[in-house]
């Protein structure tokens, strides 16, 4: 038999947290979903071997890439591929409230 698993991103997020929490929901054949919960956290440069691709659910968010220094804003419904190789940053996440992402990478 398959195994089914249902769950909702927006349950059991802690009231607090310091880091940013990943949480990974499926993995399959080079591909890994994971949720990540974030509240005023940043990150360091990231550059991934692999295309990713986000979208937000809740909170809002600001990435920064190094081609130009464009910033992109994200917010509940938004979302966005970033190429292998496109190094990027989260430069801001709202530190008033829980951002709610699904990264697939």
């Amino acid at each position: 038999m398959l195994k089914i698993s249902k769950g909702n991103l927006l349950d059991n997020i802690p009231a607090h947290f310091e880091k940013e929490i990943f949480d990974t929901l499926a993995e399959s054949s080079g591909l890994s979903i994971k949720r990540v919960l974030s509240q005023g956290q940043v990150t360091d440069w990231l550059k991934e071997d692999v295309s990713e691709w986000v979208v937000l659910f809740a909170g809002s968010a600001k990435l920064l890439f190094e081609d130009g220094g464009r910033e992109v804003e994200l917010r509940p419904g938004d979302h966005l591929h970033i190429p292998a190789g496109c190094r990027h940053k989260v430069s801001w996440t709202d530190p008033k409230q829980k951002t709610v992402w699904l990264a697939a990478l």
